[in-house]
């Protein structure tokens, strides 16, 4: 008779359902960011309560199972919804836009130095001072506010609790296809209004609790980091790993850190509260072996080792502001913690999933992240090699498998966001890793730890930092500088990479692991064909990408491509190309833009045009302004705005410029599109002025060939400035759809209400790119068809009440 235990099926069966539990709960979660609409929750919680009623009843192991799955789906979907529904309940109202307002509140984060010259931080709102608003409307007020304290770059605040003069603004950003949308990073992490200071002072009435305690103690810590180490020449590398706070960064140093797929080793993250749980553990475990044997019981000793890790992970954590990625590391470490030194006789999946689990129910927002993806991905992919490899590995073959089973297993995750991988980012982690591992975080902490108890410390160890980080930037910088290609995330590629990956994973001898392994990144290094053809479209499309402030239009067919503007750049700042321009482009597939114009030389127009050509082939530069553009990019070949035409598949381009004028608003690229057989015509006049306005209307009345359109698109030029649109333009034209270019709540005040009322006059329907997002037209059947971005877009940027919703023109 076997002496072996078994396990009561029905154990199996509990153990099999929560597993289904746990994975439809997180689909349940992710599921709901993929929706335009927030499901009502009363539907919600009738379901889960019918499938619950369900669940009591005898079922069959299968459909018990799938009632377990679809249960698990439904409180999901209202766990997250329930949330994001209590988030975007907090609104600033509409009539408070622009506004100049009082606030009371504390700092929910380190202050920091921003563009023009400005101090930016986060506040935590305990108080709205005189607000010209309804009884009990307050409640729903903002209770986070992102701010930016314009000509104070270089001071500090007051105190930890303010009371502010502020003028904000609704959650607002660019809307497009692809791209970064600052408009879910801050429904993510939760501003609900942002804006400017105007005034500041202390304010010793703000209630301190225990939330506003710890963010006084962090900025005490980041303070008193600044005193010891800010000598140190690598100071922003300390400040990001030693506290998390990484405002001390400079351009430079992200430039190094993209190039070379690091930029994971400044963000507190699993990496490095993985460090402290390991130096922790095994700090405690010595210890414990010191003394007498039989004095500790061998399950005392897991759970002192555990809780040692566990605290001192947790405190590391609170240390570096406690931050999204930084509580999801530390869950993920409570279950591998849990599984490793509590001997748990459970399959390591199963933890794994816990902690996922987990993530979620403490965060439901987490799918938003970027970094939720790559870090349970890169687990996922660790677990998958080193579970699968029975015959343990040393310490150099286990740290190349895993980064090139991470590096390969990732690709795909990096292709949704849009992202490239750099292929020198593969031997830059290589080196970088573990030097930061074994050197970089051992220093940083004891000589922090020594420091904070023995004074004068810091003068020991600001050197040894800086002879640790110097290595690592010199190498960094090196790798940085390497012409290695930059790797796209074609098809061929990401198969490269599932198969290395797979290989890694399931064949089980060195021997053909390393030949398959070889064949895989072999084919990722051919270089494949050099063809930089476009997709082939076969109705003209006219897309208006949205830029706030500016203008960047997308003309194609065929194969064909023109682009008008690159929209606004601000150097080290912002930049449209970067952020709109190129993103799209690549998720459209074009590879190749045969005519770039533009318009004039005024930021909002020509903004971020040398990084273009440089990231993009371009062939024929056409500019209202060449000089300038010149001096902006070396040997740029360029040509003037003559008057002429060509054809871009079934579309006539014309080119017009004013006559006597070189340089302004004035001079700008005019470009009417026309396409003959639907008879409609769109036309892009750049920021020309009324007297301009005028000779083009004297052009148009001269010529004896021109058709005039069955239908008539138009931007209004300037944006809608009452320097432009003239009454004579305005009614000469007529067009049929008017589209406004500008910034949400802009400066500016573009468009004005007097130019609006000219266009509402002659019943051009109107369009603003900070209400519609992009705009997209072609012709369907020989007629036009619009699609504005914000219909269908997800429910915090397009839902009821909110800015986009709200949107008009005055």
């Amino acid at each position: 008779m076997s002496g072996s235990i078994k396990r009561p099926a029905c154990s199996y069966g509990k153990s099999g359902s929560a597993v289904v539990g746990i994975i439809a709960f997180s689909c349940g979660v992710i599921l709901l960011y993929w929706l335009s609409i927030l499901p009502p929750p009363e539907w919600l919680i009738a379901a889960i309560l019918l499938l619950t009623l369900t669940l009591s009843c005898s079922l069959s192991p299968v459909a018990s199972r799938l009632t377990v799955f679809a249960l698990g789906l439904f409180a999901g979907l209202f766990w997250a919804s329930w949330h994001a529904g209590e988030r975007l309940s907090t609104v600033l109202p509409a009539s408070l836009e622009r506004e100049r307002l009082s606030v009371s509140g504390y700092l929910c984060d380190i202050p920091s130095p921003g563009s023009f010259n400005s101090l930016r931080f986060s506040l935590c709102i305990t108080q709205w001072h005189n607000l010209p608003i309804e009884t009990g409307q307050e409640a729903r007020m903002p209770d986070l506010l992102k701010l930016s304290w314009y000509g104070h770059g270089n001071e500090q605040l007051p105190g930890a609790r303010l009371r502010l003069e502020v003028v904000l603004k609704r959650p607002h950003g660019s809307l497009n296809p692809a791209g970064f949308r600052y408009e879910d990073w801050l429904f993510r992490t939760g501003y609900r209004a942002t804006g400017s200071v105007r005034s500041v002072q202390s304010d010793p009435a703000v209630r301190c609790l225990l939330h506003c305690q710890y963010r006084s103690l962090h900025l005490s810590l980041k303070n008193w980091t600044t005193k010891q180490f800010g000598d140190a020449r690598h100071f922003p590398l300390v400040s990001s790993l030693l506290i998390g706070h990484r405002g001390q960064m400079e351009q430079n140093h992200w430039d190094v850190l993209k190039a070379t797929g690091t930029i994971h080793l400044v963000a507190i993250s699993g990496l490095h509260l993985g460090l402290v749980a390991l130096g922790a553990g095994f700090l405690c475990r010595r210890l414990l072996l010191a003394l007498p044997a039989r004095s500790v019981s061998d399950g005392a000793r897991r759970r002192i080792v555990f809780t040692a890790v566990l605290s001192c992970c947790l405190i590391y954590a609170l240390a570096a502001g406690f931050t999204v990625p930084t509580r999801r590391a530390l869950v993920m470490v409570v279950a591998g913690g849990w599984l490793v030194l509590m001997s748990r006789q459970a399959p390591v999946w199963q933890a794994f999933l816990a902690a996922l689990a987990a993530v979620l129910v403490l965060d439901p927002f987490a799918p938003l992240d970027q970094g939720f993806w790559l870090s349970f991905t890169a687990v996922a992919i660790l677990i998958a090699v080193f579970s699968a490899r029975l015959a343990g590995t040393g310490s150099v073959t286990g740290l190349v498998v895993a980064q090139l089973a991470v590096f390969g297993g990732l690709w795909p995750i990096l292709a949704i966001f849009g992202q490239g991988q750099p292929l020198v980012g593969l031997l830059a982690n290589l080196a970088a890793i573990p030097w930061v591992s074994l050197v970089v975080m051992p220093i940083l902490v004891t000589g922090g730890l020594i420091t904070a108890v023995v004074p004068g410390a810091a003068q020991l160890f600001v050197p040894l930092f800086d002879l640790a980080l110097g290595v690592l930037w010199y190498v960094l910088t090196w790798f940085s500088e390497w012409q290695a290609p930059d790797m796209a995330a074609s098809v061929p590629e990401i198969v490269a990479w599932a198969l290395l990956t797979i290989t890694l994973v399931f064949i089980p001898f060195a021997r053909f692991r390393f030949v398959a392994a070889l064949l895989a990144v072999s084919w990722l290094m051919y270089p494949g064909p050099t063809s930089v053809e476009n997709p082939d479209l076969r109705a003209p499309e006219i897309r208006f990408w949205d830029v706030g402030q500016g203008l960047s239009v997308l003309v194609r067919q065929g194969r064909e491509v023109l682009v008008y503007d690159t929209g606004p750049a601000v150097p080290g700042v912002f930049s449209a190309v970067e952020s709109t321009l190129l993103p799209n482009l690549e998720a459209e597939g074009i590879r190749r833009i045969d005519t770039l114009v533009v318009s004039h030389a005024d930021s909002d127009h020509a903004g971020g045009v040398a990084e273009l050509i440089r990231q993009i082939e371009v062939g024929r530069v056409i500019a209202g302004e060449p000089i300038p553009l010149r001096h902006q990019v070396a040997d740029l070949s360029v040509s003037g705005c003559k008057r002429s035409s060509q054809r871009l598949g079934s579309l006539i381009l014309e080119f017009w410029q004013g006559e006597g004028v070189t340089d302004g608003n004035d001079a700008s690229c005019l470009v009417r599109i026309y396409h003959p057989e639907s008879g409609t015509e769109w036309l892009l006049p750049g920021d020309i002025t009324q007297p301009i306005e005028a000779q083009y209307l004297a052009y148009l009345a001269a010529r004896e060939d021109f058709q005039e359109p069955v239908t008539r698109v138009l931007v209004a030029p300037h944006h809608g400035s009452k320097t432009s649109s003239s009454e004579a333009w305005v009614r000469a034209l007529r067009p049929d759809q008017v589209i406004y270019t500008a910034g949400y709540r802009h400066r500016y005040g573009h468009p004005h209400p007097t130019v609006t009322a000219r266009y509402a006059g002659v019943g051009a329907v109107p369009l603003n790119t900070a209400c519609s997002g992009s705009i997209v037209m072609t012709i369907e059947d020989n007629q036009l068809a619009l699609k504005e971005m914000r219909h269908g877009a997800s429910f915090w940027i397009g839902g009821p009440g909110l800015a986009r919703d709200q949107c008009k023109i005055p």
